[in-house]
This record gives structure tokens, sequence and C-alpha cells, in this order.
């Protein structure tokens, strides 16, 4: 009995230092986290127009259009540090295939990648343009439907896009940016006799040339 104030004494003490630990250990963990890479990264979106060219493909009736320039509208985001950065892609290309004779009535193109950035630290281009480079895999919807529906056609296929760019910024949170990208299928697509002209394949294969308005927050 004499050893029970102690034991609850004991007790207390121990549960003040396990609160005291937990406390700093917070503490510390978010130190750790408020100083890591991630919670640094400066964060991007990018709502952009452009321009595809040099265009190639094995689909048959793709292959006039896809060699002609078309508008792309598209939307990116990106968490760029001070060397190393990831982005998201996503563009639409809605008359891709689409040509002259108007032999293709409907003919976009839709691309979604998941990139790697990498770039030059910011204590270097603070005041000047800051210059990038991307890579990575994603994917590549496309479709292609004639005047006739006779050659129909609608894919989604692994893809890559690799390419570079520059970004200014004209005040602390807006800016601008130019880019080039080159887009390819990963995997070629097996299509129907008369579909594509290295049959059963089909490839396709295109530049990008684009202009963002850029956000940071």
């Amino acid at each position: 009995m004499p050893r029970e104030p102690f034991s609850r004494d004991a007790l207390a003490s121990s549960r003040r230092k396990l609160a005291r630990t937990a406390r700093v250990g917070s503490l510390a963990l978010a130190l750790i986290l408020l100083s890591s890479p991630i919670a640094a990264a400066e964060k991007q979106l990018r709502p952009f127009a452009a321009v595809t060219f040099k265009g190639s493909t094995t689909f048959t009736l793709g292959a006039a259009g896809a060699s002609k320039r078309h508008g792309v509208v598209g939307m990116g985001a990106a968490l760029v540090g001070d060397i190393v950065g990831i982005e998201g892609d996503v563009s639409w290309a809605p008359r891709f295939f689409q040509d002259e004779p108007r032999l293709v009535i409907h003919g976009p193109v839709t691309t979604a990648t998941g990139n790697i950035v990498i770039t030059l630290p910011k204590r270097l281009t603070e005041y000047t343009l800051r210059p990038y480079f991307i890579a990575g895999v994603g994917l590549m919807r496309m479709s292609i439907d004639d005047a006739l529906s006779v050659f129909v056609l609608s894919k989604t296929l692994p893809a890559y896009d690799i390419g570079g760019g520059a970004v200014g910024f004209l005040t602390s949170q807006v800016g601008l940016a130019w880019d080039v990208r080159r887009f390819n299928t990963l995997k070629a697509a097996t299509v129907e006799p008369g579909l594509s002209t290295e049959p059963p394949f089909g490839r396709l294969s295109f530049w990008r040339a684009s202009m963002a308005l850029v956000v940071r927050y």
C-alpha cells in the first residue's frame, strides 16, 4: 500500500514525458515536411494554345490530315522544384486527321501525359527566362470517321512525349511559357486491312509547339 502513491506519480510522469515526446515528434515532422522539396515546389497551372506540325501516321485515311498543321488547346499542371519537377499535360486537337477534300469528317486526337521536368535553379534565372526539359509517358486517343462511315477507327494507345521550352514571369504570379514537344505512340495499333499503309499496324507521331499562360500559387 505505501508504494501506491509512488506508482501513480510514476505513471503520471511517464504520461507527461510521452506527451512531450509526441509534441516534439510532431513538431519535428512538421518542420521536415515544410522543408521538403514537395512543400517548397512551385505550383503552376498552364492553360495553353498550340499547333501541331510534321505529323506522320500509317493510318490510311489520316495521313493527309496528319501532315498538316492543326490547332490544339490544353491544360497543364506542374510542381517545379529547384531543379526537378513533375507535370501533367492534357491536350485536344479536334481536327487532327481532317483534310481539304473532306474525306475525314471526324478526326480528333487527345493526349494525356505525366512528365518529369528538369530545369535550372531559380537563383540562376531570377530575372530572365527559365529553360526546362520534359519527358514522360501517357496515352494517345485517336478517332477517324470518313464521310460514308465505311472506315471507322477509334484507338487509345500508350505514348511518350519529349521536348523543352522556357518560362518567364511578368509578375510574381503570372507569366508565359513556350515549348516544343514530340509525341509518338509507344505501341502500334492493330487495325483492319485497308486502314493502314503498314498492315496490320497503325502508328502516329507529331510535333506540338505551344504558348501557355502560367499562373503560380
